[in-house]
C-alpha cells in the first residue's frame, strides 16, 4: 500500500532538519568570565569558604527542619488540649494541626532514612 504525499514534503522535511542542525550549532554556551561580567554575584568564592558555608548551611537547614517539626507537634498538642478542656478550639482546626504534625514528622523520618542510606552507601565505597 502506497501513501499519497505531495512531492515537496520530503524536501521540506530535509530543509527543516538542516535548519534545526544549524540552529543547534549556532547556540553555544556563554563562557564563565562573560557571565561574571554580567552579574558579579556569579563569581566563584574560594573553595575553603564554600565548604565551610555549605556545611553550616546544611546543619542549619536540618536544625531548622527539626525545630519546625517540633513546633508543629507542640501546636497539635496544644490544640488537642484546648479542645479537651473546652476552650474555643474547633474540632476541624485540631484535626488539621494533628495531621500537619503527623505528615511533617513522617517527612522528617523519610529524610533521615534517606540521609542514613546515603551515608551507609558512601561508607561502602572503595577508594
Amino acid at each position: 500500500m502506497r501513501m499519497m504525499m505531495p512531492p515537496d514534503v520530503g524536501a521540506r522535511l530535509t530543509q527543516s532538519v538542516q535548519q534545526g542542525a544549524q540552529d543547534a550549532a549556532a547556540t553555544k554556551p556563554i563562557p564563565l568570565p562573560e557571565l561574571q561580567q554580567l552579574d558579579p554575584a556569579l563569581a566563584a568564592p574560594p573553595l575553603d569558604s564554600v565548604a565551610g558555608a555549605q556545611g553550616s548551611n546544611f546543619q542549619n537547614f536540618l536544625g531548622d527542619f527539626v525545630r519546625e517539626v517540633s513546633d508543629k507537634q507542640a501546636a497539635a498538642g496544644e490544640a488537642v488540649n484546648g479542645l479537651m478542656s473546652g476552650k474555643n478550639v474547633s474540632l476541624h482546626q485540631a484535626m488539621i494541626s494533628m495531621e500537619e504534625a503527623s505528615v511533617s514528622f513522617q517527612m522528617m523520618v523519610e529524610v533521615r532514612n534517606n540521609l542514613l542510606s546515603s551515608y551507609q552507601e558512601l561508607m561502602r565505597m572503595q577508594i
